[in-house]
């Protein structure tokens, strides 16, 4: 064989081609295939031999152009066999395209068919060979004509045939990412280009996870053909599905101990991360290619998912796309919230669309995936946490205060918002390390520099990460301490929320702590009040915190971190040793701050209690600095009257009169830590101990109650002349004796309230003490009742009671005391409390007082007022005791003996009740439960569990059903409208505990609102939304607001209507989100299978239920539209609601000519009724209505009587209303439109939708008939007539001008 090879080598280098030729006809064909084969394995010369065997087979004989086909036959398969040399393999495959193009038609059309069915066996294994098809392909279409079966086609249309059978015949998965780069060669036509697409995304299934990425990538080559949208949304639907398929291996394999999973998830993610790099890159590259992606999320978040999610955070990183890709996530996840609440709120929502995909769920399982190497998607991650939080954050309320209290729950799409912004930043942080750093700073940053707006979601993120990684924190220490150098320039409330946060911290870094001091006590001398107060602050926090060798463990620190966290720093010197020396330090710079103002000092006083309980071991030098302080208040002499020096209290500066020192506070905080502390010492050593320090301490602790019983006794001598008050002192606040007298009196009856609160504790139930406790009791309200009259009489009526100064403890333990305690022993001491009306009604006040503050802020002052878990238990003995007093005695037996201005007793524990129930569904919303389990029930005593949650929460419903019902069957003028609002408002509290199918409660508030006819306003309203409420999330309100809008047509009520009104809008607002949502779908949905809805001649659900609801709407709306009702506010209302009914409609009509457009199907027969109903029954009433609206607006109200009732003013100004608003011209205007656009559909679909429609007469000149009568019969009779009818001419253009 060498000899022959050598032979063919050596002519063709030679000179004569005939030789050539001659040589080669001899060759047999199976010899030169031989030849061919051996050069080629052996890899040597073989270049130059095909090129003698080109060079001998002229393409023009047939001969030679069989040879030359021969030669492509054989050496296709051979370099796809795999057994030649790579270069070799490409070589072959380079000389051959060289000459494709001399090839004859027929012959290109067998090569290429020996290619389509090499592809089609899967014998193109290494897709070496398939770089020759483009070239065989282009050569093909230049051909004239090709002979095809019997006939004869066009090069162009037998490419197109090959590639129809090509993307329609089975590909080998191994050859397909071959294939896709091929056909990056092929010229291709739009259609066949989109064929080829569907196909290669088909195969994505079939391949190995490992081919995905290299073929992704192709296929993003290939979209610069076209076909972007395509390529796009099937890489990203395929991953969607790899997503949800390995979700659901991982749920139903922890139920089946599977082990084997058939997509690893790390192989997975990292296969995802890979893809996103390379569309990426694409996009960069190719900027249509972005467009295309964002487009098609912009019309809908439905087809987000957590791959798409990563992408669009990955091309953030290109900065043409950043501020368009968080705006579309900002819009989709504020959609996402406002949809989820919207069907929370609708039972009748719930219903039609039962799963909704929740885009913030998806956004946190992008922030888990990255975990896997998605370095390119954290830092979107990061800019889309702090963009969330800074765009949905609380915001600055008037003049720059700070709106929002301490955290309540999330609610608002707006504060969920927010509250994802924080998830994603501190899932972030806790995942990835090198974006710590960055989260840090910028939270710090924001903690630093947005001094005007609230920073609370901040510091919760800030304390969050402290929490969960306090030694990462540690390393970054240097910019927590930076931070510290702004803590005197920052608001308070931001320098307290700090301070928590960074606490852990503080007990493991002693660099971090020195510097914290370093800068507290620069701040002492701020000359910015705040300063100092920021340093007071830090100060007590660290009190606190540091605890005292030999202290009494009570409760534990705020914020604990497990020590497996945190190996400390320090060793040895870090002991309790150390920190008492520390604490002591830290004492003497707290009390320089008795001499600062009266703000700096009640923060003291409001932080030494607290700093007691957890260190006890600093007793004795906070007591001294207490006793010390109030040593300078006090009287010593004890027959001095009164016992305490007001006049130190207060200072002047210019003709300006200040509280020096808030003495209530000063001797409040006393009292506590001394109660405090003596309970401690009853408690820890019942014998007594022995040592000088103890001595010590019972020395100032006797002191102590002498000073107190002596400020007792004499507070109750003093009468108010001895404190420079009586009845004739002035209180006004405009002069500085004023102001003097108003301190004086809140001082005084501070001390009053203390007083109480520790005669009470001290009394053991004896009758003497009790006594002495009411004579406090009755100067204090003889003092408050001046005040009160006083304030009353000034121009600016000040009826802010001032903060009362018992502590919650002690108020619940006072209120069971009164009302519940039955103890014989005490009975006799007890009657002395409760005979007084007075200071059990005092008691219920400030209890409300209390509670309310706490639904105001989440803490309440004084004593154990932060620590949330007594809080709640004191809350569980105020319900039981505000219940027991109220179900047990009727408000009947009250009533009766006082006709006074002033609500009675019952209505404040109805109030007390009402504000618990609130503040506990939001600020302990898990605990309701426990809440109402604590009350006593006396009926039958139920043991706690999930069923009878509900029971026990059906038994307090009944309670206050019962009361409402006694309350309603009083009659007219018994009725007590306040009481029963109040009961309407805890049912409605109540009832969202239950669950929404229980239908009990419904039944019920329909039976009371059809038996009511009270004509009280304010009570119909609570009682009809609590109606709506319920019934919302029991089913649809169209059925129930047409019995209404019946029901006011029969008797005008005005207050329903607007009610009423409100609620057509909510049900206007569902529907117009459904039409929305059935839109995108139509407008995405274009290509599904529309023959499958319309085969079965069934109606699509949610079209159903929006011509039904709307059916019924236009029918309720028909009958208000028949009211008389009184020109003002309602008759705007309806008229802008009536406009806001036909743009539905108009919606809806535009919503069917789109699907008759893109799918040419009959109309429902539901939608014609709903079109006749609107025509013939609504549209002539709307426009009677507006005649009927203007000519109320002259007459101002024909009805002589109404006219006296309600005064010429209101009409005026109901008129000018009307005549200000647009109501009359844009309803109108939407009814107009209504029938321009059924015009449109009529054409489209064939049916005439205009028969219901009347002519408009709004428009022209209104002509009175029966005006027009009277005049022509009486023209004959006198001139005078002429004149009346001048009159009336002068009148109707008036009225024509004005509605145009």
């Amino acid at each position: 064989m060498k000899a022959e090879m050598d032979k063919i080598v050596s002519l063709s280098d030679g000179d004569s081609t005939a030789e050539l030729q001659k040589y080669l006809s001899s060759l047999k064909n199976d010899q030169l295939i031989t030849i061919i084969t051996n050069s080629a394995l052996k890899g040597k010369k073989v270049g130059t031999m095909i090129k003698g065997i080109f060079k001998g087979s002229p393409p023009s004989s047939s001969e030679g152009s069989n040879r030359r086909l021969l030669l492509y036959q054989h050496c296709i398969p051979l370099c796809e066999s795999g057994d030649l040399q790579t270069e070799v393999a490409a070589d072959i495959i380079g000389l051959l395209m060289l000459e494709t193009h001399t090839l004859s038609g027929s012959s290109l059309a067998q090569l290429a068919s020996l290619f389509v069915e090499a592809i089609k066996v899967g014998n193109m294994g290494s897709g070496k060979s398939l770089e020759l098809f483009p070239t065989v392909l282009t050569a093909l279409a230049a051909c004239e004509a090709l002979s095809y079966g019997k006939g004869e086609l066009s090069g162009e249309e037998y490419k197109k045939q090959l590639i129809n059978s090509l993307c329609s015949s089975r590909w080998d998965p191994q050859c397909v990412i071959h294939l896709t780069t091929m056909f990056r060669d092929v010229p291709l036509s739009s259609e066949e280009l989109q064929f080829l697409v569907e196909k290669v995304l088909r195969m994505f299934s079939k391949l190995d996870l490992q081919e995905i990425p290299p073929l992704v990538y192709q296929l993003l080559l290939l979209s610069a053909k076209g076909c972007k949208k395509q390529i796009l949304d099937g890489i990203i639907s395929y991953f969607k599905e790899q997503d949800l398929h390995q979700e659901e291996e991982q749920k139903h394999g922890e139920s089946l101990d599977l082990e084997v999973q058939s997509i690893p998830q790390d192989q997975l993610r990292h296969v995802e991360g890979t893809a996103i790099l390379h569309i990426v890159f694409a996009i960069r590259l190719d900027h249509e290619l972005g467009r295309e992606l964002l487009k098609s999320f912009k019309t809908s978040y439905g087809d987000l998912c957590p791959f798409s999610i990563a992408l669009l955070l990955s091309v953030a990183r290109i900065q043409r796309y950043e501020e368009q890709v968080f705006e579309l996530l900002k819009g989709a996840i504020i959609k996402s919230f406002k949809d989820e609440q919207l069907l929370q709120g609708s039972k009748f929502l719930q219903d039609l669309l039962p799963g909704n995909c929740s885009v913030a769920q998806m956004i946190l399982d992008t922030v888990k995936n990255s975990v896997f190497g998605w370095d390119h998607v954290t830092q979107g991650l990061v800019q889309l946490g702090f963009f969330l939080m800074d765009t949905f954050g609380p915001k600055p309320g008037p003049f720059g205060k700070t709106t929002e209290g301490s955290a309540t729950v999330a609610r608002t799409p707006t504060q969920l918002a927010c509250k994802l912004g924080g998830q994603v930043l501190l899932q972030g942080f806790k995942m990835h390390e090198p974006i710590r750093g960055e989260i840090l700073e910028q939270v710090l940053n924001r903690l630093v520099t947005k001094t005007a707006s609230p920073v609370n979601h901040y510091l919760d993120l800030f304390s969050d990460i402290v929490v969960s990684a306090p030694m990462i924190l540690l390393e970054s220490s240097s910019k927590v301490t930076e931070t510290f150098d702004h803590l005197s320039y920052l608001p308070l409330a931001t320098v307290q929320g700090l301070l928590k946060a960074i606490q852990p911290l503080l007990k493991v870094s002693m660099s971090m702590k020195d510097a914290l001091i370093l800068v507290l006590r620069k701040a002492m001398f701020s000359s910015q009040l705040d300063g100092r107060k920021s340093a007071v602050t830090g100060f007590l926090l660290l009190l606190k915190n540091f605890k005292v060798l030999g202290s009494l463990a009570s409760s534990q620190c705020s914020q604990a971190v497990s020590s497996s966290q945190v190996q400390v720093d320090v060793h040895s010197r870090y002991n309790s040793a150390a920190n008492e020396a520390f604490c002591l330090e830290i004492l003497s710079s707290l009390r320089r701050c008795l001499g600062q103002q009266a703000d700096v000092r009640l923060m003291l006083y409001e932080g030494f209690y607290d700093v007691l309980r957890r260190n006890s071991q600093l007793a004795s030098s906070v007591m001294q600095t207490l006793f010390s302080q109030l040593r300078r208040y006090y009287e010593p002499e004890p027959d001095l009257l009164p016992a305490v020096k007001l006049e130190s209290c207060i200072t002047a500066h210019g003709d300006q009169v200040y509280l020096q020192e808030p003495l209530a506070h000063l001797v409040s905080c006393t009292v506590h830590c001394l109660l405090w502390l003596q309970n401690m010492h009853r408690s820890a050593n019942p014998n007594t101990g022995d040592s000088d320090e103890e001595d010590e301490e019972e020395g100032y602790q006797s002191e102590l109650q002498t000073i107190l019983e002596s400020m007792t006794r004499r507070m109750i001598k003093s009468e108010l002349e001895d404190f420079e008050l009586d009845k004739s002192a002035e209180f006004s606040m405009g002069s500085s004796v004023g102001v003097k007298n108003n301190i004086y009196a809140v001082l005084v009856m501070g001390v009053y309230e203390v007083l109480m609160e520790y005669n009470f504790i001290k009394s053991n139930y004896s009758k003497s003490h009790f006594e002495e406790l009411m004579e406090l009791f009755n100067r204090y309200h003889k003092l408050s009742e001046i005040l009160k009259e006083k304030s009353g009489k000034g121009r600016v009526p000040s009826n802010k009671t001032p903060r009362s100064l018992l502590s919650v403890g002690f108020i619940s333990t006072l209120l069971t005391v009164l009302f519940r305690d039955s103890t014989q022993s005490r009975e006799e001491a007890l009657s002395v409390l409760r005979s007084s009306g007075e200071f059990v009604r005092y008691s219920v006040n400030v209890a409300v007082q209390k509670i309310q503050q706490l639904e105001e802020t989440g803490h309440t002052d004084g004593p154990d007022g932060q620590n949330t878990d007594k809080t709640f238990n004191f809350l569980c003995k105020m319900t039981s005791v505000l219940m027991w007093r109220y179900t047990n005695i009727p408000s009947m037996v009250e009533d009766a003996g006082k006709k006074e201005k002033r609500c009675s007793l019952s209505q404040l524990c109805l109030e007390g009740l009402l504000r618990i129930f609130t503040t506990c569904q939001q600020r302990y919303p898990d605990k309701m439960a426990q809440l109402l389990s604590t009350m006593d029930i006396s009926e039958d005593d139920v043991e706690e569990d999930d069923g009878n949650v509900t029971e026990i929460n059906f038994f307090y419903i009944r309670q206050f059903q019962r009361a409402l019902f006694t309350q309603l069957n009083r009659g007219e003028e018994e009725f007590n409208s306040k009481e029963a609002q109040l009961l309407v408002s805890i049912l409605s509290v109540l009832s969202r505990q239950l669950k929404p199918s229980s239908q009990q409660m419904i039944t019920w508030t329909v039976k009371i609102c059809k038996e009511t006819s009270f004509e009280d306003s304010a009570f119909s309203k609570g009682l009809l939304s609590l109606l709506f409420n319920l019934h919302v999330l029991y089913k649809s309100p169209v059925s129930l607001l047409l019995e209404l809008c019946q029901d006011i047509h029969s008797q005008l009520g005005d207050i329903d209507q607007l009610l009423v009104l409100s609620q057509v809008v909510k049900v206007l607002d569902e529907v117009d989100w459904l039409i929305a949502r059935k839109k995108n779908q139509t407008a995405s949905d274009k290509s599904v299978s529309e023959e499958a809805t319309q085969a079965g001649g069934q109606q699509d659900p949610v079209e159903k239920a929006v011509t039904l609801q709307l059916g019924t709407l236009v029918t309720a709306l028909n009958e208000l539209v028949q009211t008389a009702l009184l020109p003002g506010t309602c008759t705007i209302t309806l008229l802008r609601e009536l406009s806001h009914t036909y743009t539905t409609l108009t919606t809806l009509v535009k919503y069917y000519i789109q699907v008759c457009t893109s799918r040419h199907c009959a109309l429902p027969a539901r939608l014609e009724k709903l079109v006749k109903l609107s025509g013939s029954h609504l549209t002539p009433q709307c426009y009677s209505f507006i005649t009927y609206a203007q000519i109320g607006e002259f007459s101002g109200g024909a009805d002589d009587k109404k006219k006296k009732k309600r005064g010429e003013v209101n009409t005026a100004a109901s008129a000018k209303l009307l005549r200000e608003t647009k109501a009359i011209p844009n309803l109108i205007f939407s009814i107009e439109q209504y029938e321009k656009y059924l015009i449109t559909l009529s054409k489209k679909s064939k049916v005439n939708l205009m028969q219901y429609m009347k002519l408009s007469t709004s428009r022209d000149f209104r002509i009175n008939t029966a005006t027009l009568d009277a005049a022509l019969q009486e023209q004959d009779d006198s001139q005078e007539t002429t004149e009346s009818q001048d009159a009336e001419e002068t009148q109707e253009p008036k009225q024509k001008k004005r509605k145009q």
